[in-house]
């Protein structure tokens, strides 16, 4: 597993949001939920030079909504399946939007272990969560990463 490293200002997700408490498969749920009405906030995704969206998230927060990390060992908390947008974008009705702040992040790219392994690599260089970590798909490439914060910025 390749660990890189990033710095990523404040951003805003809109996006289907829920929480753990829904029950098991809350996650996919939310994601062909937001996939099926896209169209009501695609106009909305933020842009590169050349006209692709810039990101989907899966953004994660404890129930607080100050983004640290799920409680209970990393089982309950919310997720926001969603699209990254400009930070004056407002959410449709039936989207909710989060403005994620700014953090130094270390990242792989999601693969079964990838969670687990980054954790307890965190442990082993004496670094700790300064916040929920978060689900990312590339849409140019169609990968998928999680962020893991490990200094508010």
């Amino acid at each position: 597993m390749e660990l890189k490293k990033c710095t990523k200002e404040s951003f805003a997700v809109i996006g289907k949001e829920g929480s753990t408490d829904s029950g098991t498969g809350f996650i996919q749920r939310l994601w062909e939920d937001a996939n099926s009405h896209f169209n009501e906030v695609q106009h909305l995704a933020k842009k590169d030079d050349d006209g692709n969206i810039v990101g989907i998230w899966g953004a994660m927060s404890d129930f607080s909504r100050s983004f640290m990390p799920w409680e209970d060992g990393f089982t309950r908390g919310l997720y926001l399946a969603g699209v990254e947008c400009d930070l004056t974008a407002e959410a449709p009705d039936g989207w909710t939007k989060w403005v994620i702040p700014g953090y130094e992040y270390i990242y792989a790219e999601n693969e079964e272990d990838t969670f687990p392994e980054v954790i307890r690599y965190l442990q082993d260089s004496g670094m700790e969560l300064a916040g929920a970590v978060h689900d990312f798909t590339c849409p140019e490439t169609g990968k998928g990463y999680m962020f893991f914060p490990v200094k508010r910025i």
